[in-house]
């Protein structure tokens, strides 16, 4: 078995979203804040007879239209368990021991994480990037991804796993 791998790489400016967020555990509780996320690909697999591990088009596309479903919208981990989440008719409200947070249902993303940290926005992003291939059928010989979610310059998690 040879030790020569290939991969694909995608960091382009568009890749990036614009949240709020707030992580909370019990007895603590971040203020409501927000990031400029900028967001990463990288795909190791099979070089196909085309000469492609994966077309550069479709990872920016499908990503492309993962990100901009979170852009400018407040992020809140619907699998947490120290928030108290409802839906009330066009609204959301969130509470957290003493606080309550109401928003307009339209400025809100509810995720099925535990916590909005980058680690985790990171995996779901992985999960919602290995859907939409697996959909358009192109995980023939992709051995792994690895998607970044950098919160700023310098500083990003990083989730890889084997597909």
């Amino acid at each position: 078995m040879s030790s020569r791998r290939f991969a694909i790489h995608v960091a382009k400016e568009n890749l990036k979203f614009s949240a709020a967020h707030f992580i909370a555990y019990p007895g603590f509780r971040e203020p409501l804040h927000g990031h400029n996320y900028q967001v990463g690909i990288r795909v190791q697999g099979d070089l196909s007879s085309s000469g492609y591990v994966l077309d550069f088009g479709l990872v920016k596309k499908l990503t492309k239209q993962i990100v901009d479903r979170l852009d400018e919208r407040t992020l809140i981990p619907e699998r947490s368990d120290c928030l108290r989440i409802e839906q009330i008719g066009t609204q959301v409200r969130v509470r957290y021991e003493g606080d309550e947070f109401v928003l307009p249902r339209n400025d809100v993303c509810l995720l099925p994480i535990m916590h909005s940290s980058a680690e985790e926005l990171a995996r779901f992003l992985w999960e919602e990037l290995h859907d939409a291939l697996a959909a358009n059928q192109a995980l023939a010989g992709i051995s792994s991804m690895e998607v970044s979610v950098a919160e700023g310059p310098g500083q990003a998690a990083i989730y890889e796993a084997p597909v």
